[in-house]
C-alpha cells in the first residue's frame, strides 16, 4: 500500500479513505475503472464505470484543490479516457492484453498470408488487378468476395469471444498465442475488406 499523500494513511483506492484526497492515477486501464484483469467485459457495467468516473474526476472539480490534486486530476483524466477508448472495443482490448503480456502485437505485413487463405487471396488479387486497370467484369469477384470476408470476419468475432472465456478461466499463455494468431488472421482479413471496398468504389 502506498501511504495517501495528504494524511499519510495507507491505501491502494483513487480516493483515499480517510481524507478523501485523490491519489496519483494508476497507468493500468483495468485497475483506474475498477475492473477485474479479464478480456470478457460487460459494455453496460464499462460505459457506468467510466461516467461515473468522468465525473468525479474532472478538473473543474479540483480547482480550488492543492497543486497535487489538479494534477493528479489532469492525470487521471488522460488515463481514463485513454482505457476507456482502449477496453470497450474488444480487438483493441486483446491487444492491450497481449502488449501488457509481452506479446509483440505488429502491423500486419500483406506478405504474411494465413495459409488456408493462400488460394482466395491469390484469386482476390486477380481480380483487383483487373479493376484497377478499368475492367468492369471484375466487380462481381470482388463483391463475392467482400461478402466471403465479412463471413469470414464475423466467425473471427466468434471465435475470439470464445478465446476470451479461455484466457479469463485461467489467464494462461497458450490461450494468448491463440488469441495473437486470430488477431494477426482478423488484421489480414480486415485489410483484404478495405481493398475490396476501395476498388468497388473507385
Amino acid at each position: 500500500m502506498t501511504p495517501c499523500w495528504q494524511c499519510g494513511t495507507p491505501n491502494n483506492e483513487l480516493f483515499c479513505p480517510t481524507c478523501n484526497a485523490l491519489q496519483q492515477p494508476p497507468r493500468e486501464y483495468f485497475k483506474i475503472l475498477g475492473l477485474p484483469h479479464q478480456l470478457t467485459i460487460d459494455p453496460t457495467d464499462l460505459q457506468k464505470r467510466f461516467y461515473d468516473l468522468s465525473r468525479r474526476l474532472h478538473p473543474d472539480r479540483f480547482g480550488q484543490r492543492p497543486p497535487a490534486e489538479r494534477e493528479y486530476s489532469l492525470e487521471a483524466t488522460a488515463v481514463l479516457n485513454d482505457a476507456y477508448r482502449t477496453l470497450k472495443d474488444p480487438v483493441a482490448r486483446a491487444e492491450y492484453v497481449l502488449k501488457e503480456n509481452g506479446f509483440d502485437i505488429g502491423e500486419q505485413r500483406s506478405k504474411d498470408v494465413p495459409p488456408e487463405l493462400l488460394e482466395e487471396v491469390f484469386e482476390l488479387n486477380m481480380a483487383l488487378e483487373e479493376a484497377r486497370s478499368g475492367d468492369e467484369a471484375a466487380k462481381p469477384a470482388l463483391e463475392e468476395a467482400q461478402g466471403r470476408f465479412r463471413t469470414m470476419l464475423t466467425e473471427i468475432d466468434g471465435e475470439i469471444q470464445s478465446l476470451f472465456a479461455r484466457y479469463d478461466a485461467g489467464h494462461n499463455r497458450d490461450a494468448m498465442q491463440d488469441l495473437r494468431s486470430v488477431l494477426n488472421r482478423r488484421r489480414y482479413i480486415r485489410n483484404l475488406v478495405r481493398d475490396v471496398e476501395q476498388a468497388l468504389a473507385s
